[in-house]
């Protein structure tokens, strides 16, 4: 029998503290956010789902959730309300609300809030040993802010250029 994760609550919300099942609705979650990249749920354990990770980030309009990358393994995102770009394979395509985009390994890829208003998208993706990122210089993404300066395969260079303090609040949802 698995056991129930424990929740832990603070004034920025609720997330899992130990492994086990759980049940939490995004409005009493907590989220976090790192200026000029959104915010997003972290229900999350502290040493994340073991299999794949999972949660919605919101997106302001104009702003990416990362840098222009791809990943050895396979990645899903659902745009649940609101419009965003989607910068894949150095081309831009416009998403909105009930857009599925699969991203295949070795996918170039990264989302960029857009229209009137912010824009929440699941995030799904496969964890584990042996995941590999790569982030390539990409003249469409840099207009965004989602372009890496340099070609790397490291995350520490690839956002040399942004301030990477993430800070936990309360977001207001649903949005």
């Amino acid at each position: 029998m698995t056991e129930e994760a424990r929740l832990e609550q603070s004034e920025h919300g609720a997330h899992a503290a130990s492994p086990g099942w759980f049940v939490l609705n995004l409005a009493d979650a907590r989220w976090m956010q790192i200026q000029g990249s959104g915010h997003w749920t972290d229900f999350e354990p502290p040493d994340g789902f073991e299999h794949y990770g999972i949660g919605v980030h919101v997106l302001p309009p104009g702003e990416p959730n990362g840098k222009y990358h791809s990943e050895n393994v396979q990645e899903d995102f659902l745009v649940l309300a609101g419009e965003c770009i989607l910068i894949v394979e150095g081309e831009e395509r416009r998403l909105k609300a009930w857009d599925f985009f699969h991203c295949a390994p070795g996918t170039n890829h990264i989302i960029v809030g857009a229209g009137d208003g912010p824009c929440a998208i699941l995030m799904a993706g496969l964890r584990g040993a042996g995941k590999e990122l790569h982030y390539p210089v990409s003249e469409v993404a840099a207009r965004y802010n989602a372009s890496t300066p340099e070609e790397t395969d490291t995350p520490r260079v690839a956002y040399s250029d942004w301030q990477m303090e993430e800070k936990p609040f309360r977001a207001p949802w649903p949005l």
